[in-house]
């Protein structure tokens, strides 16, 4: 589905990314374990569309998207859920979903708010809340339930439990998703393989690994799996 090979990238004359060589398959989580500053949100970006590539190629389902534009890639297929959840704060949690199905059709958009809504059932009570006065976690739901609503074939989430609390209700049962009808790829940018949710101690692991994780496992639940190859430059 994803397939990325010797792809760079620069902030100025500063190299962030060299050589990546990264595939991803159709049904299958990849988890991108770096500290900060080793790359991981750059390559997301790049992936995006977000970041420039300065060099290599970027097919997603066969197609070079190395230079296409960000919301060409959403209509490709592409969600992002952005580092700092970045919702509208002033918007509703409705306004703030509904954005996220610019490209979709009237009906799909209701269905799948439908969807999101049984995936977190705390948006669903707020609906009508500014998104501002939402929890930490919740803003985190919010932030995934946009990157759905596109209904994505390829999803990537950047420290998607970061900012979440160990009693926020974060969907940690694979088998909600699969119940709301989502199946799909997924890319994770962690800074940690054990990270759990909530949960920021302990040192950084080695930042230049890629973790490839059994289709079963929850992209919120705790990632421990042994690093595959080398992923990410540090600059």
């Amino acid at each position: 589905m994803l397939e990325i090979t010797t792809l760079a990238s620069h902030y100025g004359r500063i190299p962030a990314l060299k050589g990546i060589d990264l595939s991803v398959n159709a049904g299958e989580l990849v988890a991108l374990v770096g500290a900060n500053g080793a790359g991981k949100t750059t390559l997301l970006s790049a992936i995006s569309g977000l970041h420039f590539a300065s060099g290599g190629q970027i097919l997603f389902a066969g197609t070079d998207i190395t230079r296409e534009a960000p919301h060409r890639r959403v209509r490709l297929g592409i969600g992002l859920v952005p580092e700092g959840r970045q919702v509208f704060a002033p918007l509703s949690v409705r306004d703030n979903l509904l954005l996220g199905a610019f490209t979709r059709s009237r009906s799909e958009r209701i269905q799948t708010l439908d969807g999101v809504y049984r995936m977190f059932p705390p948006l669903a009570e707020r609906r009508d809340h500014a998104a501002g006065a939402l929890s930490g976690g919740q803003q985190q739901m919010l932030a995934i339930g946009r990157a759905l609503m596109s209904r994505p074939t390829l999803l990537l989430l950047d420290e998607p439990s970061a900012q979440a609390q160990r009693n926020d209700d974060l969907p940690r049962r694979p088998e909600r998703a699969r119940g709301a009808g989502y199946r799909r790829s997924g890319v994770c940018a962690r800074d940690r393989p054990d990270h759990a949710v909530g949960d920021g101690s302990g040192p950084a692991r080695e930042p230049r690994s890629a973790v490839r994780v059994p289709r079963h496992v929850n992209l919120l639940s705790q990632i421990n799996a042994a690093p595959l190859r080398g992923c990410c430059h540090r600059g």
